[in-house]
């Protein structure tokens, strides 16, 4: 963690081969800057001061709009998302796999609740969205690819922490698991948003250039993802 000398607003460092700087506000609420390795430390808390007032207005905005996250609960009843839609959850005894998605419901093995641990069942939630994404993550990404230009090397599906996709230097993909909540809409800007990280690597202008040509509705889907992404989760 990084305190600036000028200014009181904590933030984590993180430099790349980047051309430019930008401040983000990361899904847990945290002070990202992303920089270049040539600016040197004292123009990046230059670049804090001087954006001091965007920090605090969007990290109030942060605040709201996690203020109505979901917390849910592996209960008969409880609701869980899958590319959209809310599906009610069903404990069930008779079931070889720890998760099904099937009759309008989640069928989830009940004794990986009765054991205690809400990890268990989480991670039944996670392998069941990993698996569902490798197929149709990896199937929009060869469908996009080629109307940005590119050609990934590999596609992942999997925990990502804070991200919801990377995209690495030898032109690897990664999806958070997450994702797989989302309505399909969602799912294809972040695949379009990763692949145009392949031609810009910064989010400038010319970057969301790159997405508007491909998806010219793209302000409203990252809106979208804005407003109910702390909603993603089990």
């Amino acid at each position: 963690m990084s305190i600036p000398k000028k200014n009181p607003v904590p933030y984590r460092l993180l430099r790349s081969a980047r051309a430019t700087a930008d401040i983000v506000i990361e899904r847990d609420g945290r002070v990202l800057v992303r920089a270049p390795h040539a600016i040197p430390d004292e123009r990046i808390e230059d670049l804090v001061e001087a954006k001091q007032y965007w920090i605090y207005k969007n990290l109030a905005e942060w605040r709201d709009l996690n203020a109505t996250r979901v917390l849910r609960e592996y209960r008969n009843g409880e609701g869980f998302l899958y590319l959209g839609r809310s599906y009610r959850l069903l404990l069930v005894a008779d079931q070889e796999a720890p998760l099904l998605l099937s009759g309008g419901r989640f069928s989830l093995r009940r004794d990986l609740v009765d054991r205690g641990s809400v990890a268990a069942a989480k991670a039944a939630f996670r392998d069941y969205y990993v698996a569902r994404g490798m197929d149709r993550i990896s199937k929009r990404v060869a469908y996009y690819a080629p109307k940005v230009g590119v050609a990934p090397r590999k596609v992942q599906v999997r925990e990502l922490n804070l991200r919801w996709a990377t995209c690495s230097p030898k032109g690897n993909l990664a999806f958070h698991w997450k994702c797989m909540m989302a309505p399909q809409t969602i799912i294809d800007y972040i695949v379009v948003h990763e692949l145009c990280h392949f031609h810009v690597l910064d989010h400038t202008d010319a970057f969301w250039n790159e997405v508007d040509k491909v998806m010219p509705d793209y302000r409203e889907r990252k809106e979208w993802l804005r407003k109910h992404g702390a909603g993603l989760d089990v």
